[in-house]
Protein backbone atom coordinates (compact mmCIF):
# COMPACT_ATOMS: atom_id res chain seq x y z
CA UNK A 1 0.00 0.00 0.00
CA UNK A 2 2.33 2.69 0.82
CA UNK A 3 4.48 1.56 -2.40
CA UNK A 4 1.38 2.97 -4.03
CA UNK A 5 1.09 6.06 -2.60
CA UNK A 6 4.98 7.26 -3.61
CA UNK A 7 3.21 8.66 -6.71
CA UNK A 8 -0.18 10.16 -5.27
CA UNK A 9 0.23 14.17 -4.98
CA UNK A 10 -2.74 15.87 -2.99
CA UNK A 11 -2.96 20.04 -4.15
CA UNK A 12 -1.88 22.47 -1.59
CA UNK A 13 -5.02 24.84 -0.89
CA UNK A 14 -1.87 27.71 -1.10
CA UNK A 15 -0.33 28.53 -4.37
CA UNK A 16 3.72 28.99 -4.42
CA UNK A 17 3.42 32.68 -4.42
CA UNK A 18 1.93 32.54 -1.17
CA UNK A 19 3.35 29.43 0.51
CA UNK A 20 7.19 31.92 -0.43
CA UNK A 21 5.68 34.86 1.00
CA UNK A 22 4.60 32.73 4.31
CA UNK A 23 8.11 31.20 4.82
CA UNK A 24 9.33 35.20 4.66
CA UNK A 25 7.27 35.94 6.98
CA UNK A 26 8.25 33.71 9.14
CA UNK A 27 11.64 33.86 8.15
CA UNK A 28 11.88 30.00 7.05
CA UNK A 29 14.21 29.16 4.42
CA UNK A 30 12.77 26.43 1.75
CA UNK A 31 15.18 25.86 -1.60
CA UNK A 32 12.47 24.48 -3.33
CA UNK A 33 10.40 27.70 -2.99
CA UNK A 34 13.32 30.18 -3.99
CA UNK A 35 13.84 31.21 0.05
CA UNK A 36 17.08 31.04 0.74
CA UNK A 37 18.80 33.24 2.81
CA UNK A 38 19.84 35.98 0.49
CA UNK A 39 16.43 35.75 -0.47
CA UNK A 40 15.13 36.42 2.76
CA UNK A 41 18.00 39.61 3.40
CA UNK A 42 16.67 40.65 0.39
CA UNK A 43 12.67 40.66 0.65
CA UNK A 44 12.62 41.77 3.89
CA UNK A 45 13.25 45.53 3.81
CA UNK A 46 11.94 47.75 5.82
CA UNK A 47 9.78 50.28 3.32
CA UNK A 48 8.12 52.78 5.84
CA UNK A 49 7.43 53.03 9.73
CA UNK A 50 3.29 54.04 9.68
CA UNK A 51 2.72 54.06 13.97
CA UNK A 52 4.55 54.28 17.23
CA UNK A 53 3.90 53.30 20.50
CA UNK A 54 5.34 52.67 23.99
CA UNK A 55 4.81 49.53 26.16
CA UNK A 56 6.24 49.24 29.19
CA UNK A 57 8.98 51.34 28.40
CA UNK A 58 9.92 50.25 25.08
CA UNK A 59 9.13 51.33 21.89
CA UNK A 60 7.56 49.27 18.73
CA UNK A 61 6.71 50.59 15.20
CA UNK A 62 4.72 49.15 13.02
CA UNK A 63 6.17 48.29 9.91
CA UNK A 64 5.18 48.40 6.10
CA UNK A 65 7.28 45.71 4.40
CA UNK A 66 8.94 46.73 0.71
CA UNK A 67 7.46 44.66 -1.36
CA UNK A 68 4.41 43.39 1.00
CA UNK A 69 0.58 44.62 1.01
CA UNK A 70 -0.49 46.27 4.22
CA UNK A 71 -2.12 43.05 5.45
CA UNK A 72 0.92 42.22 6.46
CA UNK A 73 2.65 45.27 8.58
CA UNK A 74 4.18 44.01 11.71
CA UNK A 75 4.37 45.36 15.03
CA UNK A 76 8.34 45.36 15.83
CA UNK A 77 10.22 46.00 18.37
CA UNK A 78 13.18 49.11 18.09
CA UNK A 79 16.17 46.76 18.98
CA UNK A 80 14.87 44.65 15.81
CA UNK A 81 15.10 47.74 13.12
CA UNK A 82 18.33 48.63 11.20
CA UNK A 83 16.91 51.52 9.25
CA UNK A 84 17.89 54.48 11.09
CA UNK A 85 17.20 56.98 8.34
CA UNK A 86 13.82 55.86 8.58
CA UNK A 87 13.39 55.95 12.29
CA UNK A 88 15.06 59.79 11.94
CA UNK A 89 12.34 60.60 9.48
CA UNK A 90 9.32 59.36 11.41
CA UNK A 91 10.13 61.05 14.61
CA UNK A 92 11.06 64.13 12.07
CA UNK A 93 7.53 64.13 10.55
CA UNK A 94 5.85 63.96 14.30
CA UNK A 95 7.43 66.88 14.95
CA UNK A 96 6.13 68.67 12.33
CA UNK A 97 2.48 67.21 12.18
CA UNK A 98 -0.46 69.30 12.13
CA UNK A 99 -1.35 69.36 16.08
CA UNK A 100 1.90 68.32 17.51
CA UNK A 101 3.76 67.27 19.58
CA UNK A 102 2.22 63.77 20.07
CA UNK A 103 3.58 61.17 22.52
CA UNK A 104 2.82 57.78 21.95
CA UNK A 105 0.60 55.35 24.27
CA UNK A 106 0.52 51.82 24.40
CA UNK A 107 -1.96 51.08 21.46
CA UNK A 108 -0.23 53.70 19.33
CA UNK A 109 -0.59 57.25 17.96
CA UNK A 110 -3.48 59.60 18.23
CA UNK A 111 -4.93 58.66 14.88
CA UNK A 112 -4.34 62.32 13.65
CA UNK A 113 -0.78 61.78 13.85
CA UNK A 114 -0.87 58.10 12.25
CA UNK A 115 -2.97 59.34 9.64
CA UNK A 116 -0.18 62.06 8.89
CA UNK A 117 2.35 59.66 8.66
CA UNK A 118 0.83 57.37 6.25
CA UNK A 119 -0.25 60.36 4.34
CA UNK A 120 4.10 62.18 3.98
CA UNK A 121 4.81 57.67 3.27
CA UNK A 122 2.01 57.79 0.43
CA UNK A 123 3.28 61.07 -0.93
CA UNK A 124 7.08 60.26 -0.39
CA UNK A 125 6.34 57.41 -2.52
CA UNK A 126 4.81 59.73 -5.32
CA UNK A 127 7.13 62.29 -5.37
CA UNK A 128 10.15 58.88 -5.74
CA UNK A 129 7.94 57.81 -8.60
CA UNK A 130 8.11 61.53 -9.78
CA UNK A 131 11.93 61.94 -9.61
CA UNK A 132 12.65 58.54 -11.10
CA UNK A 133 10.14 59.78 -14.31
CA UNK A 134 11.78 63.53 -14.09
CA UNK A 135 15.41 61.77 -14.35
CA UNK A 136 14.33 59.13 -17.25
CA UNK A 137 12.96 62.54 -19.30
CA UNK A 138 16.10 64.79 -18.68
CA UNK A 139 18.70 61.98 -18.82
CA UNK A 140 19.62 61.73 -15.44
CA UNK A 141 20.71 58.49 -16.01
CA UNK A 142 23.47 59.13 -17.70
CA UNK A 143 26.42 62.07 -17.54
CA UNK A 144 23.84 65.03 -17.46
CA UNK A 145 21.66 66.81 -15.18
CA UNK A 146 20.45 64.47 -12.09
CA UNK A 147 17.60 65.87 -10.38
CA UNK A 148 16.48 65.65 -6.37
CA UNK A 149 12.60 65.77 -5.34
CA UNK A 150 12.14 66.96 -1.76
CA UNK A 151 8.74 68.02 -0.05
CA UNK A 152 9.33 68.51 3.73
CA UNK A 153 7.19 71.55 4.43
CA UNK A 154 3.16 70.02 3.21
CA UNK A 155 1.58 67.12 1.80
CA UNK A 156 1.62 68.41 -1.54
CA UNK A 157 2.63 65.86 -4.26
CA UNK A 158 3.61 66.09 -7.37
CA UNK A 159 1.68 68.21 -10.16
CA UNK A 160 -0.69 66.56 -11.88
CA UNK A 161 -0.88 68.16 -15.34
CA UNK A 162 2.51 68.97 -15.90
CA UNK A 163 4.91 67.17 -18.24
CA UNK A 164 8.57 67.39 -18.74
CA UNK A 165 10.16 68.02 -21.43
CA UNK A 166 13.93 69.13 -22.38
CA UNK A 167 13.66 70.71 -25.98
CA UNK A 168 11.06 73.41 -27.21
CA UNK A 169 7.59 72.33 -28.37
CA UNK A 170 6.39 74.04 -31.36
CA UNK A 171 2.30 75.71 -30.92
CA UNK A 172 -0.11 76.55 -33.66
CA UNK A 173 0.94 78.92 -36.49
CA UNK A 174 5.27 78.61 -34.95
CA UNK A 175 7.19 77.78 -37.65
CA UNK A 176 11.24 77.63 -37.38
CA UNK A 177 13.49 78.36 -40.39
CA UNK A 178 16.16 75.88 -40.02
CA UNK A 179 20.30 77.56 -39.86
CA UNK A 180 21.51 77.24 -43.71
CA UNK A 181 25.03 77.90 -43.08
CA UNK A 182 27.54 77.30 -40.41
CA UNK A 183 31.39 78.40 -39.55
CA UNK A 184 34.65 76.51 -41.42
CA UNK A 185 36.89 77.35 -38.54
CA UNK A 186 39.52 74.91 -37.66
CA UNK A 187 39.90 76.59 -33.94
CA UNK A 188 36.85 78.47 -33.04
CA UNK A 189 37.85 79.55 -30.13
CA UNK A 190 40.90 81.14 -31.69
CA UNK A 191 39.39 82.14 -34.75
CA UNK A 192 35.94 83.28 -32.90
CA UNK A 193 37.89 85.85 -30.89
CA UNK A 194 39.26 87.23 -33.84
CA UNK A 195 35.65 87.48 -35.30
CA UNK A 196 35.57 84.68 -37.54
CA UNK A 197 33.06 82.29 -36.02
CA UNK A 198 29.96 82.06 -35.68
CA UNK A 199 29.43 85.25 -33.34
CA UNK A 200 31.59 87.26 -35.65
CA UNK A 201 29.31 86.90 -38.82
CA UNK A 202 26.22 88.79 -36.41
CA UNK A 203 28.77 91.82 -34.87
CA UNK A 204 28.54 90.07 -31.79
CA UNK A 205 32.20 89.36 -29.77
CA UNK A 206 32.87 85.54 -28.88
CA UNK A 207 30.56 84.54 -25.91
CA UNK A 208 32.84 82.12 -23.89
CA UNK A 209 36.15 81.49 -22.61
CA UNK A 210 38.26 78.43 -23.78
CA UNK A 211 37.10 76.75 -19.94
CA UNK A 212 33.07 78.03 -21.40
CA UNK A 213 32.75 80.55 -18.65
CA UNK A 214 30.85 83.47 -20.45
CA UNK A 215 32.10 86.76 -21.01
CA UNK A 216 28.93 88.62 -22.79
CA UNK A 217 27.16 91.50 -20.86
CA UNK A 218 23.34 91.32 -20.19
CA UNK A 219 21.62 91.60 -22.97
CA UNK A 220 23.91 90.95 -25.84
CA UNK A 221 23.00 87.49 -27.38
CA UNK A 222 24.80 84.20 -28.07
CA UNK A 223 24.97 82.81 -30.94
CA UNK A 224 26.82 79.26 -30.45
CA UNK A 225 28.09 77.02 -33.59
CA UNK A 226 25.32 74.71 -35.58
CA UNK A 227 24.96 71.69 -37.16
CA UNK A 228 26.37 73.07 -40.34
CA UNK A 229 29.15 74.23 -38.79
CA UNK A 230 33.10 72.00 -39.21
CA UNK A 231 33.26 71.95 -35.84
CA UNK A 232 32.61 69.08 -33.27
CA UNK A 233 30.68 68.84 -30.01
CA UNK A 234 33.09 69.86 -27.85
CA UNK A 235 33.64 73.09 -29.50
CA UNK A 236 33.92 75.48 -27.06
CA UNK A 237 31.34 77.61 -28.31
CA UNK A 238 28.54 74.43 -27.81
CA UNK A 239 28.08 75.50 -24.18
CA UNK A 240 23.88 76.18 -23.71
CA UNK A 241 23.39 72.97 -26.52
CA UNK A 242 25.41 70.59 -24.76
CA UNK A 243 23.15 70.93 -21.95
CA UNK A 244 24.34 69.27 -18.22
CA UNK A 245 27.50 67.90 -19.85
CA UNK A 246 28.84 71.42 -20.35
CA UNK A 247 27.28 73.36 -16.71
CA UNK A 248 28.74 73.90 -13.49
CA UNK A 249 32.08 74.91 -12.81
CA UNK A 250 32.75 73.97 -9.52
CA UNK A 251 31.86 70.74 -8.20
CA UNK A 252 29.74 69.71 -11.42
CA UNK A 253 32.38 71.16 -14.30
CA UNK A 254 31.87 69.89 -17.55
CA UNK A 255 31.68 66.15 -18.31
CA UNK A 256 30.33 65.59 -15.27
CA UNK A 257 26.85 65.36 -13.81
CA UNK A 258 24.89 68.32 -12.15
CA UNK A 259 22.61 67.95 -9.84
CA UNK A 260 19.65 70.48 -8.62
CA UNK A 261 17.01 69.62 -6.19
CA UNK A 262 12.95 70.41 -6.66
CA UNK A 263 11.78 71.57 -3.58
CA UNK A 264 8.93 72.62 -1.35
CA UNK A 265 9.02 76.43 -0.06
CA UNK A 266 8.27 76.95 3.69
CA UNK A 267 7.38 80.45 2.97
CA UNK A 268 4.38 79.90 0.63
CA UNK A 269 6.05 80.53 -2.66
CA UNK A 270 5.58 76.92 -3.42
CA UNK A 271 7.94 74.82 -4.76
CA UNK A 272 11.68 76.01 -6.03
CA UNK A 273 14.74 74.69 -7.28
CA UNK A 274 18.07 74.29 -5.08
CA UNK A 275 21.72 73.50 -6.62
CA UNK A 276 23.53 70.47 -4.60
CA UNK A 277 26.75 71.42 -6.06
CA UNK A 278 28.67 75.21 -5.93
CA UNK A 279 28.25 76.93 -9.34
CA UNK A 280 31.07 79.48 -10.35
CA UNK A 281 29.86 83.16 -11.47
CA UNK A 282 29.20 82.90 -15.44
CA UNK A 283 28.41 78.97 -16.09
CA UNK A 284 25.17 77.98 -18.01
CA UNK A 285 22.65 76.30 -15.63
CA UNK A 286 19.30 75.51 -17.75
CA UNK A 287 17.25 76.79 -20.68
CA UNK A 288 13.95 77.88 -19.82
CA UNK A 289 11.62 75.62 -22.13
CA UNK A 290 8.20 75.24 -22.81
CA UNK A 291 5.70 75.32 -25.84
CA UNK A 292 6.25 78.12 -28.31
CA UNK A 293 3.26 79.67 -29.12
CA UNK A 294 2.16 82.91 -31.09
CA UNK A 295 1.16 86.22 -28.81
CA UNK A 296 -2.41 85.73 -29.33
CA UNK A 297 -2.49 82.75 -28.70
CA UNK A 298 -0.47 84.03 -25.17
CA UNK A 299 -3.25 86.83 -24.78
CA UNK A 300 -6.24 83.74 -24.99
CA UNK A 301 -4.24 81.29 -22.62
CA UNK A 302 -3.23 84.57 -20.71
CA UNK A 303 -6.91 85.83 -20.03
CA UNK A 304 -7.43 81.73 -18.37
CA UNK A 305 -4.46 81.67 -16.69
CA UNK A 306 -5.81 84.87 -14.56
CA UNK A 307 -8.53 83.02 -13.99
CA UNK A 308 -6.69 80.59 -12.42
CA UNK A 309 -4.48 82.66 -11.08
CA UNK A 310 -1.61 80.97 -12.61
CA UNK A 311 0.80 81.17 -15.57
CA UNK A 312 4.30 80.94 -16.92
CA UNK A 313 4.06 83.09 -20.09
CA UNK A 314 7.45 84.19 -20.96
CA UNK A 315 7.67 86.95 -24.02
CA UNK A 316 10.21 86.31 -26.29
CA UNK A 317 10.38 90.37 -27.63
CA UNK A 318 14.11 90.18 -28.01
CA UNK A 319 13.09 92.43 -31.42
CA UNK A 320 9.54 92.16 -31.38
CA UNK A 321 6.51 91.06 -29.67
CA UNK A 322 5.65 87.95 -31.80
CA UNK A 323 5.98 84.47 -30.03
CA UNK A 324 5.57 83.54 -26.26
CA UNK A 325 7.12 80.51 -24.28
CA UNK A 326 4.39 79.12 -22.18
CA UNK A 327 6.11 76.59 -20.02
CA UNK A 328 2.42 75.95 -17.79
CA UNK A 329 1.68 72.50 -18.34
CA UNK A 330 5.12 71.09 -20.25
CA UNK A 331 8.54 72.48 -20.25
CA UNK A 332 11.69 71.16 -17.80
CA UNK A 333 13.24 72.03 -14.39
CA UNK A 334 13.05 75.93 -14.80
CA UNK A 335 9.40 75.71 -14.60
CA UNK A 336 9.75 75.28 -10.91
CA UNK A 337 12.48 78.72 -10.53
CA UNK A 338 10.88 81.23 -8.55
CA UNK A 339 11.63 85.30 -8.55
CA UNK A 340 13.80 87.23 -7.05
CA UNK A 341 14.48 90.71 -6.70
CA UNK A 342 18.78 90.00 -6.14
CA UNK A 343 18.86 87.06 -8.28
CA UNK A 344 21.36 84.92 -8.89
CA UNK A 345 20.73 83.61 -12.26
CA UNK A 346 20.54 86.02 -15.55
CA UNK A 347 18.59 85.45 -18.48
CA UNK A 348 20.17 85.46 -22.17
CA UNK A 349 19.04 85.21 -25.62
CA UNK A 350 20.72 81.98 -27.57
CA UNK A 351 20.66 81.10 -31.19
CA UNK A 352 21.91 78.19 -32.39
CA UNK A 353 19.95 76.01 -34.84
CA UNK A 354 17.46 79.05 -35.74
CA UNK A 355 18.77 82.43 -36.49
CA UNK A 356 14.91 84.38 -36.52
CA UNK A 357 15.61 86.96 -33.97
CA UNK A 358 11.86 86.71 -33.07
CA UNK A 359 12.76 83.24 -31.78
CA UNK A 360 15.41 82.71 -29.27
CA UNK A 361 15.86 80.19 -27.21
CA UNK A 362 16.16 81.15 -23.31
CA UNK A 363 19.12 80.59 -21.11
CA UNK A 364 20.07 80.99 -17.58
CA UNK A 365 23.58 81.64 -16.26
CA UNK A 366 25.13 82.34 -12.84
CA UNK A 367 25.29 85.75 -12.44
CA UNK A 368 27.49 84.94 -9.35
CA UNK A 369 29.23 82.40 -7.61
CA UNK A 370 26.11 80.15 -6.04
CA UNK A 371 27.09 77.77 -3.03
CA UNK A 372 25.70 74.31 -3.00
CA UNK A 373 22.29 74.84 -1.45
CA UNK A 374 21.17 77.98 -2.05
CA UNK A 375 17.75 78.55 -4.56
CA UNK A 376 18.35 79.53 -7.69
CA UNK A 377 16.53 82.43 -8.60
CA UNK A 378 16.24 85.17 -11.94
CA UNK A 379 14.20 88.22 -12.37
CA UNK A 380 10.14 88.04 -13.91
CA UNK A 381 10.88 91.42 -14.27
CA UNK A 382 14.18 91.70 -15.93
CA UNK A 383 14.86 94.70 -17.75
CA UNK A 384 18.36 95.42 -19.87
CA UNK A 385 19.00 98.88 -20.81
CA UNK A 386 19.79 98.98 -24.83
CA UNK A 387 22.60 101.64 -24.27
CA UNK A 388 24.71 99.71 -21.84
CA UNK A 389 23.92 96.58 -23.86
CA UNK A 390 25.12 97.98 -26.82
CA UNK A 391 22.09 95.66 -28.92
CA UNK A 392 18.66 95.76 -29.70
CA UNK A 393 16.92 96.53 -26.31
CA UNK A 394 15.74 93.10 -24.65
CA UNK A 395 12.79 93.28 -22.74
CA UNK A 396 11.54 90.30 -21.04
CA UNK A 397 8.62 89.77 -19.33
CA UNK A 398 7.93 86.90 -16.86
CA UNK A 399 4.48 86.22 -15.13
CA UNK A 400 4.37 82.90 -13.23
CA UNK A 401 2.09 81.25 -10.78
CA UNK A 402 4.80 79.39 -8.96
CA UNK A 403 3.91 81.39 -5.97
CA UNK A 404 1.44 78.67 -4.82
CA UNK A 405 -0.66 79.49 -7.29
CA UNK A 406 -1.11 82.67 -6.26
CA UNK A 407 0.85 84.33 -9.09
CA UNK A 408 -0.43 86.51 -12.07
CA UNK A 409 0.00 87.07 -15.91
CA UNK A 410 1.77 90.29 -16.80
CA UNK A 411 -1.19 91.58 -18.56
CA UNK A 412 -3.49 91.74 -15.37
CA UNK A 413 -4.28 94.70 -14.47
CA UNK A 414 -4.05 93.83 -10.10
CA UNK A 415 -0.96 93.85 -8.52
CA UNK A 416 0.87 90.82 -7.48
CA UNK A 417 2.49 90.95 -4.35
CA UNK A 418 6.40 89.79 -4.51
CA UNK A 419 7.91 87.18 -1.79
CA UNK A 420 11.29 87.05 -2.38
CA UNK A 421 12.08 88.27 1.01
CA UNK A 422 15.50 90.31 -0.78
CA UNK A 423 16.69 93.76 0.75
CA UNK A 424 16.07 95.07 -2.40
CA UNK A 425 12.48 93.88 -2.99
CA UNK A 426 10.30 96.00 -4.85
CA UNK A 427 7.40 94.25 -2.78
CA UNK A 428 5.14 94.34 -6.21
CA UNK A 429 5.86 92.13 -9.24
CA UNK A 430 3.22 93.87 -11.45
Amino acid sequence: MAENLKECSVSCKSSWRQLAELCRLRRLRCPALGVSRRTLRRHFEVEQLLDYRRVKDEDFYLVKWEGYPESSNTWEPKKNLRCPGLLRQLHLDLSRAPGGPFRPGPRGLPPRAASYLRQKAEQRRELQRWERLLNSSSGGGGGGLRIVVENEVDLQGPPRDFVYGEDYKLGPGVEVTPVAAGCECSDCYREGCAGRCCPGASRIPFPYTAGGRLRLRAGLPIFECNSRCRCGRDCPNRVVQRRGEAAGGGAAGRGERRCLCIFRTADGRGWGVRTLHSIRSHRFVMEYVGEIITTEEAERRGQEYDRQGATYLFDLDYVEDVYTVDAARYGNISHFVNHSCEPNLQVFNVFIENLDPRLPRIALFSARHIRAGEELTFDYRMRVDPVDAESSQMDSNFGFGIWGHQGGSPRARGRMECKCGAGTCRKFLC
